[in-house]
């Protein structure tokens, strides 16, 4: 499993996370767009940051609300999604290109991913997003026990999958992230979360929060970069991995 976070998440003069410190550890970083997180200076020292470690980096498009950190769900046309994704994925794109870097995959945020991962159409509209822009990026999608009908669909747009669990976050029992809302969807304890962690990689299993056992395929596992433990939940991860 390689080892993901969302990064470049600040704004302005908002600082959020330790991003520089995160990078020595991680494989991949999804870096914020500038929609729900991020603006170009935010980006560009992101991508200076991931390139000086030889990270991957993937867009990470979120939906127009800085306000919400893009966790609110907000109704779109679907060209008008569509138009939004790209959009995002330029706006990075163009930042890592100045530095002779490059993106390849995409990972939605917040709201934006869970719908995706519960509504087809969105889903389909991500892709067809990707397919119309460069299908040689991949798209990473949350692990669930219907990857095969997700897989089928991006088949269709020939674009290329990686599939994600995470360690910080409450499981259902059909392989979906609890809403943020109920009590214990976010796992801060750092034994917890490690135990998780040793459980996917032995096994490739997670259990819910009712404790049923979900058997996942993993390539990327995802801690994230606003955790207030993030810089030390990362380290021991890394260790374990």
């Amino acid at each position: 499993m390689l080892l993901n976070s969302d990064l470049a998440e600040g704004f302005g003069t908002w600082k959020k996370g330790n991003d520089e410190e995160i990078m020595r550890y991680i494989d991949m970083a999804n870096l914020a767009c500038g929609f729900h997180a991020g603006d170009p200076l935010v980006m560009t020292k992101a991508v200076k940051s991931a390139k000086q470690n030889g990270i991957t980096i993937g867009a990470h498009p979120g939906y127009q609300d800085l306000i919400g950190f893009g966790r609110r769900s907000i109704p779109y046309a679907k060209e008008e999604l569509k138009a939004a994704i790209i959009y995002q994925i330029g706006a990075l794109r163009a930042v890592a290109n100045s530095q002779d870097y490059d993106i390849s995959y995409v990972k939605p945020h917040g709201a934006l991913y869970n719908d995706m991962m519960k509504d087809e159409e969105i889903y389909k509209t991500m892709l067809e997003a990707l397919s119309s822009y460069d299908r040689g990026l991949k798209l990473m999608i949350l692990s669930s026990l219907k990857n095969p009908s997700y897989k089928t669909l991006a088949d269709d747009f020939e674009i290329e999958l990686i599939y994600e669990a995470f360690a910080d976050r409450a499981y259902d029992d059909e392989g979906f992230l609890v809403s943020r809302k109920v009590e214990g969807s976010v796992i801060s304890d750092v034994e917890s979360i490690l135990k998780r962690v040793k459980e996917l990689q032995d096994s490739g299993t997670i259990r819910s929060i009712n404790g049923k056992t979900l058997h996942l395929k993993v390539d990327s596992l995802c801690v994230h970069g606003d955790n207030q433990k993030a810089l030390e939940l990362t380290k021991r991860i890394r260790e374990i991995l």
